[in-house]
């Protein structure tokens, strides 16, 4: 199981270098995939952004030092690299709600957040509806946005991107430019950019009938996508249905399949049901392994 043994060699780069400052291209190499990739995957598979769980972690040991010995709180801070003893505080603060001055106090509330470590979970209980296709290269334009990682800042801001274009009319008229009946997907990290961002368009196909001037156009390699499906839900239901989708595919099917992962390139697709209900497809770029 090469996806879980390079996931949890990259906990154990982490477990190791929580002291100073986070490297977060070095985790991603460990484990054989792009930044953007491994934090997306990350999140997927536990609930939390990697950001948060090193800064959990950082923490916990954090508590045992100031609970274990006489370091100075400052000399703390620089040692599991903030850059100031008042934001090792704050961080510390949040996740034990008590000040570090205040944690070596006998009897002293903290928390303690052990390191996370990946296999598989065999459940079954749910069928995953999912297909595998080639498809030649093909080309989609649209709005795109720069999003970031870091503290799942990209969870919040992508679904206030699609209300705002929703509602500015942006949408409509990236519709209107495609020239044939058509709706809006989402592709994503398409773009290799450093550190924790990545490129997130609002797309439709480009065809001989599409006007794309004024929109960022994306040229999609000839690939084998797996396709995954949700089932139907209600309007309001569907940022949850995807996440939920994107979940199990990291951590239902990947561990178990047949596949690898390409980095970049996913697609969310979106479908309207002629009963007033809609599902969506997550495609991603796989090769055997």
């Amino acid at each position: 199981m090469k996806y879980l043994e390079d996931m949890n060699l990259a906990m154990d780069y982490i477990e190791d270098n929580l002291h100073g400052k986070t490297n977060y291209e070095k985790i991603a190499q460990i484990a054989c995939c792009s930044v953007y990739h491994f934090q997306r995957v990350f999140t997927f598979m536990t609930d939390i952004t990697l950001s948060e769980y090193i800064r959990r972690r950082k923490m916990t040991l954090a508590a045992f030092e100031l609970q274990s010995s006489s370091i100075k709180v400052v000399d703390l801070a620089f040692r599991y690299g903030y850059e100031s003893p008042e934001a090792f505080t704050r961080a510390f603060q949040g996740i034990h709600g008590i000040t570090p001055t205040a944690a070596r106090s006998l009897g002293a509330d903290i928390k303690a957040f052990p390191r996370i470590s990946f296999q598989i979970s065999i459940k079954g209980a749910n069928a995953m509806n999912y297909k595998i296709v080639e498809k030649e290269a093909f080309e989609v334009y649209g709005i795109e946005e720069i999003f970031d990682t870091v503290n799942g800042e990209n969870l919040k801001k992508i679904p206030e991107f699609w209300l705002e274009k929703l509602s500015n009319g942006e949408c409509a008229k990236l519709v209107k430019s495609a020239g044939y009946p058509s709706i809006v997907n989402a592709v994503c990290g398409y773009r290799k950019m450093e550190g924790t961002k990545f490129p997130y368009m609002l797309c439709v196909m480009k065809t001989a009938l599409s006007d794309t001037t004024g929109y960022t156009v994306v040229d999609v390699p000839k690939a084998t996508w797996a396709v995954f499906e949700n089932e139907s839900h209600s309007i309001e239901e569907t940022s949850n249905a995807l996440q939920e989708l994107n979940s199990r595919i990291y951590t239902d099917w990947l561990p178990t399949a047949n596949y690898e992962i390409v980095d970049g390139y996913d697609f969310e697709m979106y479908y309207s049901d002629f009963d007033g209900k809609f599902h969506e497809e997550t495609w991603i770029r796989v090769i055997p392994k």
